[in-house]
């Protein structure tokens, strides 16, 4: 208190001069019109540039939630889009679903979607690996399925408490069934290492019918992946190395040097259905027997 006491005495006539300083401010800008407008206006710019600058921040912090939201909202579409363009095929008498597909068309909203963050990646290795912030304590558990906004991802390969490792299509492991839209042919899609953008599907039958463009997608034959979502593109046809099939070169639309945010696929309900489905069928080929 003391110091305070000889620091005031030491400086005041500096407190007393920037107090008659304020004062005469005030009795400039408030009782001249000229003045005062110039200093409202001026006020005015000053908090309006706080504001925007303020209004920028929030905005890029809230591109995350935002990210996560529209990678959601684009699976869901990208399932909403193939149910309505099999629906009219079956109106139009276009094509015949069996009961298994009809079944598989009612999975959209049995799916349970986890947004997640990526936060390793690689791309120049032969088995590459992604790690997401989300884990056994968010309900994601081995085996799970991974997608973007833009198609399928990968798979979970090891859970702990709060991250998980997901083997990406970009592995010498991934073993993807997936089938051309609209047309029916079935095959196996796998990367075999270079670019981060092509991966293959291989055996796909000579009289298969389909063109350079076509859309390859998840064929929804396992309990890991719904049927529908994206994978990638026809870009090349070649003949297989026996001369009985072909071999597709897929362009991938998942942009894995850009992946950010994608969203953990719990597709619990697919699984059960599955699973009863082949109990049913080996009892059925049980009693043939």
């Amino acid at each position: 208190m003391r110091n305070l006491i000889e620091f005031i005495k030491k400086y005041n006539h500096w407190f007393v001069f920037v107090l008659l300083e304020v004062v005469s401010f005030v009795l400039l800008f408030k009782f001249n019109s000229y003045q005062g407008s110039v200093w409202f206006s001026s006020a005015n710019a000053v908090a309006g540039k706080v504001y925007e600058l303020d209004a920028a921040v929030k905005n890029y912090f809230s591109l995350t939630k935002i990210n996560q939201q529209l990678n959601v909202r684009n699976l869901y579409l990208e399932q909403t889009v193939r149910k309505l363009s099999e629906q009219v095929d079956e109106l139009t008498g276009q094509k015949d679903s069996s009961w298994l597909a009809r079944t598989q068309e009612q999975v959209l909203k049995e799916c349970k979607l986890i947004p997640a963050k990526v936060i390793t990646n690689s791309l120049d290795k032969r088995d590459n690996f992604i790690t997401i912030d989300k884990g056994r304590a968010d309900g994601v558990r081995k085996d799970m399925g991974v997608a973007c906004g833009n198609g399928v991802v990968g798979v979970v390969y090891m859970v702990s408490e709060h991250y998980a490792v997901v083997i990406p299509l970009l592995n010498s492991k991934s073993n993807l069934s997936v089938t051309i839209r609209e047309r029916g042919y079935y095959g196996y899609l796998h990367w075999t290492g270079g670019r981060a953008d092509l991966a293959y599907v291989d055996d796909i039958p000579r009289h298969a019918h389909f063109r350079l463009g076509d859309l390859v997608e998840t064929s929804g034959y396992s309990s890991i992946f719904p049927p529908g979502i994206i994978v990638g593109q026809i870009l090349h046809v070649y003949n297989s190395a026996d001369g009985l099939s072909y071999r597709v070169q897929v362009r991938l639309t998942t942009d894995f040097g850009n992946l950010r945010d994608v969203c953990v696929i719990d597709n619990t309900a697919m699984e059960e259905r599955i699973n009863l489905l082949r109990n049913a069928e080996d009892s059925l080929r049980l009693k043939q027997n």
